[in-house]
C-alpha cells in the first residue's frame, strides 16, 4: 500500500516528508535529562529552540516510561494540561501531541488543544482511542508486547517479533479508525525497547520495511534507547551516534516521523536521507558549476 499525506492538527505533511517529533518530559526523574524541562520556564524554552531547529511536533510526557515513583493520572494531568495550554497559545502551528496511555488524561490535554495522543503502552485503556476520536485528533498505535505501563520487560519471546508487531499494531489502527479517528491522522509505532530484548529491536529495526509496506505512517522512538547502548555498549549520556545511525536507516527505509532529543542534528541526519533517496533537493548546488 502506498503512503498517503499524514494529517495532524493544522498541519499536512506529504508522503516523503520527514517529520522531527520533539521530547519535552514534565517529569523531575526522567532517564535522558534528569527533569531538566519539568519547570515551565526551561520546559517553554525547549519548546522555542525545538521548533527553531525543524520540529514539526512537540511530544508532551508526563510520566517517565520506567519505574519510579507513582504517577496518579491527576498529577500527570497538572504536569500536562496547562503547558499543553500555553504552547497551544504561544505555537498556534506547532503539532501538539502528549505521551499518555490514560483516557482520562487524554481527555483533559484535547480539551486544552492538543493535536495527537501518543499511546505508547500499546491500548492499555481501549477508552484512549475513544478519546481520540470523540475529539478528531491523531493516535499513535504501539507495539508493547502486552506489557503493563511503567515496566520492565524480562524474558520477552516471540516466534516472529516482526509478524507480533504488525498484528498489534494493525489491530490498533483499524480499530481507531472504526470509532472514528481520521485514517490519515493515525501512526503505528514498532515500540522499540517496549517489551523487547536488545535483538527483538534490532530485528524490528532490519524489517521496518515490512511496517512502511502497510502504507500506515510509522512512527520511531528511537533516541538514546537501551537497545542503542547495549549494542554499542554505550551509557545514556554517549548514544547520540548510535541513534542517528539507525535514523537513518530507517529513514531509508521509510519511517515517517522521528520521536527525538537531539532535534538539529535529527534534521540533518533525514534532510541528508531524503536527498540522497530524490526526495529533496540538496540546499545548494554549485559545485562545479561556477
Amino acid at each position: 500500500m502506498s503512503q498517503g499525506t499524514l494529517r495532524l492538527g493544522r498541519r499536512e505533511f506529504a508522503a516523503h516528508e520527514p517529520v522531527v517529533m520533539a521530547i519535552v518530559n514534565r517529569t523531575p526523574d526522567s532517564f535522558y535529562d534528569q527533569g531538566a524541562t519539568f519547570r515551565d520556564e526551561p520546559a517553554l524554552a525547549r519548546v522555542e529552540q525545538a521548533v527553531a531547529e525543524g520540529a514539526a511536533i512537540i511530544d508532551i510526557g508526563g510520566v517517565k516510561a520506567g519505574p519510579g515513583d507513582e504517577v496518579s493520572a491527576e498529577e500527570e494531568a497538572r504536569r500536562t494540561v496547562g503547558f499543553v495550554a500555553e504552547v497551544r497559545r504561544r505555537f498556534p502551528d506547532v503539532v501538539i501531541s502528549v505521551d499518555t496511555w490514560r483516557h482520562e488524561v487524554g481527555e483533559a490535554v484535547c480539551e486544552a488543544g492538543a493535536d495527537l495522543l501518543n499511546d505508547a503502552w500499546g491500548g492499555v485503556d481501549p477508552k484512549l482511542a475513544q478519546v481520540a476520536a470523540r475529539h478528531g485528533v491523531g493516535l499513535v498505535c504501539t507495539h508493547a508486547g502486552g506489557a503493563e505501563p511503567r515496566t520492565r520487560p524480562h524474558r520477552v519471546t516471540y516466534d516472529d517479533v516482526v509478524d507480533d508487531i504488525l498484528r498489534v499494531t494493525l489491530g490498533l489502527a483499524e480499530r481507531a479508525v472504526e470509532l472514528g479517528v481520521a485514517r490519515e491522522s493515525v501512526l503505528i509505532d514498532p515500540g522499540h525497547d517496549f517489551g523487547k530484548n536488545t535483538r527483538h529491536s534490532l530485528e524490528a529495526t532490519r524489517r521496518l520495511g515490512e511496517m512502511v509496506e502497510t502504507g500506515w505512517p510509522v512512527l520511531v522512538s528511537l533516541s538514546n534507547k537501551d537497545f542503542v547502548g547495549e549494542t554499542l555498549d554505550r551509557p545514556v549520556k554517549e548514544r547520540v551516534i548510535g541513534t542517528l545511525a539507525t535514523t537513518a536507516v530507517s529513514a531509508w527505509l521509510g519511517a515517517r516521523v522521528y520521536r527525538v532529543h537531539e532535534v538539529a542534528e535529527t534534521r540533518q541526519v533525514l534532510d541528508m536521507v531524503a536527498t540522497i533517496a530524490g526526495h529533496r533537493e540538496p540546499a545548494v548546488a554549485r559545485r562545479g558549476l561556477a
